[in-house]
């Protein structure tokens, strides 16, 4: 391996993290990153003082590039849209900031911030790149990125969800609401729900999905088991740990179908984000 490659290698973990994170996609993370890495293989590494800095900024601007041609993609999108479910292991469940920040909850509240906000935000508060080193990046004036930052964070703390930690909570609940889905039981499922749940789905028009979000517990209970009892019998359900809260994945023949994850607090399932886009569901094969 030469020493541009190895140079890059060494940083791909993190590149992937950030990319993710701005953009919601691991498809479209990894070819942020396979172009990060073209830039780099051209360049005269040897001039570059910080690697990590300098492949940080190619990858930030070129996903702010590609999340603003997103945007309108998104507009025309077929239901509501969600970030690309992502297997996550124990490291990441474990760690609680950084399951905060992958979690499919906190993915929701960072679309809604304009993708300067987003890239500040993402890289200030989840990888602690100083403002004066986002300024940079961002090719701005140092006081613009602190008012950016102030107010992407004052955003997410106003509509920041509310989080879980307990390991074992997590996997009783879930296979709790495992069993309720597929034994049928209506007051099971409604014991596990908030009462003021919401389900989203996610099928991009490709699924049957609901078009709009379902609020409270007995809506949603019932919507769940209307979709149990349609899965297909030889389907198989596996637990999972996705984004870094629990969740299931139904699969046939090693083709997953859908998933769910679910977003707990206060012991209580508060959200049930439900994705049946197939093209969002590759990372998911062999959940």
């Amino acid at each position: 391996m030469d020493e541009a490659a190895g140079g890059f290698d060494a940083h791909r973990r993190t590149l992937l993290a950030v990319a993710y994170r701005l953009l919601g996609r691991v498809a479209d993370a990894e070819d942020v990153v396979q172009d990060a890495w073209l830039r780099w293989s051209a360049a005269d590494t040897a001039q570059v003082r910080d690697q990590r800095a300098y492949l940080i900024r190619v990858v930030t601007r070129l996903a702010i590039d590609r999340l603003r041609s997103a945007q309108a993609r998104r507009e025309a999108y077929v239901g509501p849209w969600l970030p690309e479910p992502l297997l996550t292991g124990p490291d990441v469940a474990d760690d609680v900031e950084l399951a905060e920040s992958v979690s499919l909850a906190m993915l929701v509240v960072l679309e809604s911030l304009s993708p300067l906000e987003r890239a500040v935000f993402v890289l200030h508060e989840v990888f602690d790149v100083p403002f004066g080193e986002v300024a940079r990046i961002l090719d701005r004036a140092e006081p613009a990125v602190r008012q950016l930052g102030h107010r992407a964070r004052d955003h997410v703390k106003a509509h920041r969800p509310r989080f879980d930690h307990d390991a074992a909570t997590h996997q009783r609940v879930t296979e709790q609401f495992v069993a309720a889905c597929a034994g049928g039981d209506l007051e099971g499922l409604l014991r596990l729900l908030a009462p003021d749940v919401t389900l989203v789905g996610d099928a991009g028009g490709l699924a049957r999905a609901p078009r709009r979000p379902i609020e409270g517990a007995d809506k949603v209970a019932r919507f769940l088991l209307a979709v149990t009892a349609q899965t297909p019998a030889e389907a198989s359900v596996s637990l999972a740990t996705i984004n870094g809260e629990p969740g299931l994945v139904a699969s046939l023949d090693g083709r997953p179908l859908a998933a769910f994850v679910l977003h707990l607090a206060d012991g209580a399932i508060q959200a049930v984000y439900a994705l049946a886009n197939p093209h969002k569901l590759a990372g998911l094969s062999g959940a």
